[in-house]
């Protein structure tokens, strides 16, 4: 793994310099994992930022506080690493700016995953210095997964598999929606160490599958981002999973949704749930090399005007080591699919205030066609308990 991220730094000082860019100021924490191999739990949203520097012609830089300097160390293929403290003439502040130097020449940044923190410092202390957007050089780099991300991606599909399985296990007619909740993440960790070893660079990987979980049920369906709670669950309740922030390995993050209904379902209920999973599967259909992002989109809202809803739902997104890469599968997107991409790909629905229909998968697209990363039936979802 850290010879792969090697080789994209490699690659990414070429494109720095083709671009006339001097110095690559990296703060957000998948493109530092991306390129360097490491990252921490406790970051700048403690006011910790850390820092990855890149100049076309000289070896990386990275800045981390003392307190993660050890483990970055050790996980990182990084030499020169500059550590900094939270008080006195260490600051990041300071840190940040010697490693800059006087005459930095072009910088780049990514500008809208920079830290406010960050951004003021530079508004602050460079402000004649023009910060230079380079996502979309990150996002080309980023774009088409390596036979090696796509593996470590399968991997995350089967631990997302096991936790959908531990959410239909801990359903059932007067279950509070926090027992399903736990399942899932107990069943998620179980299987997410059975890929990892306590040896090199793995032993820094923690299995355990984390993040409030994002499930509703019944008429809270049509909420889509609502969290689990003590709410017991009724006969004839639709149950909508969506493990977006969760279903995550090695940093690599899929999409994947799954709706059960308890005992029974209406006949309503059952008709938005099947608009939901034949508009997903009409643009899974539709994804192969050479189309446009738009076109997945276009497939998809096909399906809905038949059936009579409107969707304000994008399509799908990139995936990644983020939780959204670029492109995305909605009108307007142009970009060309490629081997090699891959998508989250979604059905949804909502009738406010009544119900929800739900579906979401991740894929990787392949010379004729996608294959799927997460596997989970694409059906109505009775549970008998």
């Amino acid at each position: 793994m850290l010879d792969q991220t090697r080789q994209r730094t490699i690659d990414f000082q070429s494109r720095l310099k083709d671009a006339g860019i001097d110095l690559a100021i990296i703060t957000d924490e998948s493109t530092i994992a991306y390129l360097a191999g490491f990252w921490g739990y406790l970051s700048v949203e403690f006011g910790r930022p850390t820092f990855l520097l890149v100049r076309p012609d000289q070896a990386p830089t990275v800045i981390t506080p003392l307190m993660e300097s050890e483990m970055v160390s050790a996980m990182t293929w990084v030499e020169d690493i500059k550590t900094w403290e939270d008080s006195g003439p260490n600051r990041w502040e300071n840190v940040l700016k010697r490693a800059i130097g006087d005459n930095p020449g072009r910088i780049g940044v990514e500008a809208t995953a920079l830290p406010p923190i960050v951004r003021n410092w530079f508004d602050d202390q460079l402000p004649g210095v023009n910060l230079n957007n380079i996502s979309a050089i990150m996002g080309d780099m980023r774009m088409i997964k390596s036979p090696e991300e796509i593996e470590v991606m399968k991997q995350a599909g089967e631990i997302a598999g096991a936790m959908m399985a531990g959410a239909e296990g801990g359903l059932g007619e007067g279950r509070p929606e926090y027992e399903a909740a736990l399942a899932v993440i107990e069943a998620g960790t179980r299987k997410a160490a059975s890929f990892l070893t306590a040896k090199g660079w793995e032993a820094f990987i923690s299995p355990m599958i984390h993040n409030l979980q994002i499930m509703q049920s019944g008429t809270d369906t049509s909420m889509v981002h609502r969290r689990a709670s003590v709410k017991p669950l009724a006969k004839g309740d639709p149950v909508y999973f969506c493990f977006c922030n969760m279903a995550q390995f090695k940093q690599y993050k899929l999409g994947f949704d799954r709706m059960f209904f308890i005992k029974e379902v209406s006949d309503e209920a059952a008709k938005v749930q099947q608009a939901a999973i034949d508009a997903q599967q009409a643009a899974i259909a539709a994804i192969k090399p050479g189309v446009t992002a738009e076109f997945i989109a276009q497939a998809a809202n096909e399906v809905y005007a038949e059936r009579g809803y409107e969707t304000g739902y994008r399509t799908g997104r990139s995936i990644g080591m983020a939780y959204l890469e670029s492109p995305e599968l909605k009108e307007g997107d142009k970009t060309i699919l490629q081997p090699g991409t891959t998508f989250a790909v979604d059905g949804g629905i909502s009738v406010d205030g009544e119900l929800g229909g739900r579906i979401g998968d991740s894929i990787v697209v392949t010379e004729t066609g996608c294959d799927y990363i997460t596997e989970y039936p694409r059906e109505i979802l009775m549970v008998n308990r």
